[in-house]
């Protein structure tokens, strides 16, 4: 049941990003993100300090370049998250949000290179802090990179808002058949070899304890839900 006040104190927020993009008209939806920034923003009047990771789905993904060499592929892929991290902070502080965007890649004229006690120091001052780059390195998705950020700045939990409402047994999209889980622990899904996040990213959380929510972005109040308290989408945990 949502409550009146936030059940997290501090999350670590992934963003999808096929779930900000355009359909049509360009790489982004710029209207939906400021829809984004003003649940956000609703979050933060709550006292929740939030931490974001955006993807680059919308863009480009390391297996992206089938004949590429995978390192510079997702160097590629590295630089994409960086576009959408700049394109969602400039639209939050249009928005009144306080935003800096700290990248894994040294890109000083763009941002500040991530360092865990200036990204604490920023979200304890209520900043939204946006990690882009991932984690610096090849041959990891955003996913790893959110759950170890989590970790990193103690987070409660990670929020992960994708163009699906949940974890499911197989792709609801071409199996009707596929059965929707409410709560699943990390055993389960790598017993089950399940899609919604890369394997490294759930070893991690359940070798460090990381709780994780996974829900849709079709609504973007569905963030201000969860952090509420509502139920919806999959509760990822240990035993």
């Amino acid at each position: 049941m949502e409550t009146e006040k936030p059940v997290y104190k501090r999350v670590l927020l992934k963003l999808s990003g096929e779930a900000i993009s355009a359909s049509k008209d360009g790489i982004l939806n710029f209207n939906y993100i400021e829809k984004i920034a003003s649940v956000i923003k609703s979050c933060l009047e709550k006292g929740v300090q939030i931490g974001i990771i955006v993807g680059a789905g919308n863009i480009w993904r390391g297996r992206s370049g089938e004949n590429m060499d995978r390192v510079k592929a997702d160097h590629m892929g590295m630089i994409a998250t960086c576009i959408n991290a700049l394109a969602v902070q400039e639209s939050f502080i249009r928005n009144g949000i306080d935003t800096i965007v700290m990248t894994a890649v040294e890109m000083k004229a763009f941002a500040k290179p991530f360092v865990r006690d200036d990204a604490i120091e920023a979200l304890k001052a209520g900043k939204v802090v946006i990690f882009g780059a991932g984690l610096g390195i090849p041959f990891v998705s955003t996913d790893t990179a959110a759950v170890v950020r989590a970790a990193e700045i103690d987070a409660d939990i990670v929020l992960m808002a994708k163009n699906i409402d949940a974890i499911y047994s197989a792709d609801p999209r071409k199996d009707p058949t596929a059965e929707k889980f409410s709560d699943i622990t990390y055993k389960e899904i790598l017993a089950r070899g399940l899609a919604a996040m890369d394997s490294t990213a759930t070893s991690f959380a359940m070798d460090n304890n990381i709780p994780i929510h996974v829900f849709g972005l079709n609504e973007c109040e569905n963030i201000y839900k969860v952090i509420m308290g509502a139920k919806m989408g999959t509760v990822v945990k240990g035993e």
